[in-house]
């Protein structure tokens, strides 16, 4: 079996909801499963420290978990149209696998939650692309051709998954967004097979 990690970050729940929906996706292909990590949250004070292991949930990332996978799942909430800061900080902390190229040609996707409609869904997928392409990862969306990105009235975009969690982060994962994050799943689990094979 070959790992697509599943990295998320998630405050209110909704973004650890996509990250295992998108792993149903990935353990659907043969020959792939899902490793979901999450990365802790990040303190204004100096002295703050979180500990080893998360109480509840996935264990926290490590390095060799982004060097050992063959494809990466990305999500993070909306903070003003871009990832979240404890996100941004881990990936901020991978330049020893850039400088060894380690995730050259491995593919990618992203995900986001945001509160509304308007809320920068697009622009925080965009941005979440920017460190991978560094990285010299390759960019895997969500094609036309699934139906539920015709047809959703909340979440879902070309760039990746999508949910609209509103202003108090209490709206369900719709049917479309559901689909739509098990397609990104199953289309990046295929595209890594099909690479290393």
């Amino acid at each position: 079996m070959s790992d697509i990690l599943v990295l998320y970050y998630s405050q209110g729940g909704a973004v650890r909801d996509m990250a295992q929906l998108i792993a149903r996706g990935i353990d659907s292909v043969p020959g792939m499963q899902a490793r979901l990590r999450t990365v802790p949250k990040v303190s204004a004070n100096c002295e703050a420290t979180e500990p080893d292991i998360p109480a509840s949930g996935a264990p926290y990332v490590e390095l060799k978990d982004l060097e050992e996978c063959v494809g990466l799942a990305l999500g993070s909430p909306t903070r003003f149209g871009n990832m979240a800061a404890p996100m941004k900080y881990f990936l901020d902390g991978t330049t020893s696998l850039w400088l060894k190229g380690a995730l050259i040609g491995k593919p990618a996707a992203v995900f986001t939650s945001t509160g509304s409609q308007h809320g920068g869904n697009e622009s925080t997928l965009l941005t979440m692309m920017l460190p991978l392409l560094h990285h010299g990862m390759l960019i895997v969306g969500l094609p036309y051709s699934e139906p539920a990105l015709a047809s959703t009235t909340s979440g879902g975009t070309p760039y990746g998954a999508s949910h609209i969690g509103g202003a108090s982060d209490d709206r369900p994962i719709t049917e479309d967004e559901r689909k739509l994050c098990i397609a990104l799943g199953k289309r990046l689990a295929t595209t890594a097979a099909k690479l290393i094979a």
